[in-house]
């Protein structure tokens, strides 16, 4: 009995999406709820669960296929033993015609995209251990085919790979964390084994890059580091093609204006280094820098709430609450999520948020709702060492802060007699892009004097 796949609903304004990949071939077992595609809309990516238990019987819209939603993209078949048709969700009406799809390589054209199937899971030869069938059920149903991929390529035992998706699906990002994680490591010394564990592995066949994976450059040009002819193209993703026009149109609508301020943050990082085993043991959260950041933007904003407005034509629009868009860099591009009403949370409050929000992200699972509505923006290159940035504003905002690396670095240090002298100290710079039409020089400055003053005060309440 046929149950419909359908390109779901993402949001009110979102009329169509794009099929990225499919994790099941044709002819898989799937099971009701498990991941079984992942598509692309303009606001967000995310993992499409099976809808029934079954067999993937066909698939209608391969990788790259943009449709409109409610559109049948698969068709799972269930048999009398497994799930009726009445515990998925009813499907919208659909002619029988739209049931019988063409053969699967004549979906709709796309001359960049790629095939449109999955890769099939690495063959058992390049396992690094062979698992008994329940182990292999259960480390299919937490695993996509491209993970088992790329497992199977490092000779990695998924069994060993903390998962971080749902129900401790393992996701791309943590088996790529993981095989780099191991490259940093010296090989343990190999166990003995039978003939089978001594063979020589296989190098496997290059994939061609599929449509919204990310970029390919230098050495790593996937698991198997292997590079054809003078160049390799792919399509942008939608996510990457949005991104680029949002980019364009804000630096096409907005005057953009830069300052550049240096910050003492010598008392924040006191704070959080002697508090945050206690926070973490407390509130099951890890303690980083960006809530203090965004504790100290908040005064700012209340002091200079132009700065948390935006222009509608010739109007300012001047916003009751404060909505903060926090950057998230995900593998294949950059997201930013937001942190509603953030004047009504403490400390705890906005790294609850910033870590569900950075969570759901990196696991696809954000609501178009999500990254909606922000009315200023944070972007922290600073962990990976950038000292600071002059990031173009997220529209419609007026306004967004770049924090760079924390460094310990010589100062001139006057005492409380005014004397001065030489300590070290650890030192941030904060970069703000402003619209010029709406913010002048001296408000950001003032604003931004705000946000300085609040982290060098360092008061900020851990409990």
């Amino acid at each position: 009995m046929p149950v419909n796949v359908l390109m779901p609903q993402m949001g009110e304004s979102i009329t169509e999406g794009t099929v990225v990949r499919w994790f099941k071939n044709e002819g898989d077992e799937v099971a009701k709820d498990e991941p079984l595609l992942e598509i692309s809309t303009d606001k967000v990516d995310a993992e499409v669960p099976a809808p029934a238990s079954g067999k993937l019987g066909r698939i209608l819209h391969g990788p790259g296929a943009t449709v409109a939603v409610e559109t049948v993209i698969g068709v799972i078949e269930i048999d009398q033993a497994g799930e009726t048709a009445t515990s998925a969700p009813a499907p919208k009406a659909v002619p029988a015609a739209a049931l019988v799809p063409p053969p699967v390589s004549a979906a709709p054209p796309a001359p960049v995209a790629p095939p449109p199937m999955a890769p099939a899971p690495a063959p058992a030869a390049l396992e690094p251990a062979e698992p008994t069938a329940g182990e292999a059920e259960a480390l299919r149903r937490r695993s996509s085919p491209l993970v088992r991929r790329i497992a199977g390529e490092h000779g990695v035992d998924l069994a060993a790979v903390p998962g971080t998706g749902i129900h401790g699906r393992v996701t791309k990002d943590d088996i790529l964390s993981y095989v780099q994680a191991s490259k940093a490591t010296p090989p343990a010394p190999a166990r003995s084994a039978g003939p089978k564990a001594a063979a020589p592995r296989l190098a496997p066949v290059p994939a061609p890059p599929s449509h919204g994976t990310p970029p390919i450059s230098g050495a790593t040009l996937g698991p198997s580091g292997a590079f054809t002819g003078e160049e390799l193209r792919e399509p942008m993703s939608v996510m990457r093609q949005k991104i680029a026009e949002h980019m364009v149109a804000s630096r096409r609508t907005s005057p953009h204006v830069n300052t550049v301020f240096e910050a003492n943050m010598s008392r924040v990082v006191a704070l959080r280094e002697g508090g945050r085993t206690a926070f973490e043991a407390k509130h099951g959260l890890k303690l980083t820098y960006t809530p203090f950041f965004l504790a100290a933007v908040m005064e700012g904003l209340k002091e200079f709430p132009v700065a948390n407005a935006s222009l509608d034509g010739n109007e300012i629009v001047y916003h009751r609450h404060i909505n903060i868009g926090v950057a998230v860099a995900l593998p294949h591009g950059l997201i930013v999520p937001v942190v509603r009403h953030a004047e009504e949370l403490s400390l705890i409050g906005l790294q609850r948020a910033v870590t569900d929000l950075a969570t759901r992200a990196r696991n696809k699972q954000l609501k178009p709702e999500d990254v909606q509505g922000s009315t200023f923006s944070v972007t922290n290159p600073g962990p990976y060492g950038g000292l600071y940035g002059l990031p173009i504003i997220n529209q419609p905002n007026v306004a967004i802060l770049s924090t760079g690396s924390i460094q310990r670095r010589p100062v001139v240090v006057t005492d409380e007699m005014g004397r001065e002298s030489i300590g070290i100290r650890d030192m941030v710079y904060l970069a703000l892009s402003f619209d010029h039409r709406v913010v002048d020089g001296a408000t950001a400055d003032q604003f931004m004097a705000v946000v300085k003053a609040v982290l060098e005060a360092g008061e900020f309440d851990l409990d």
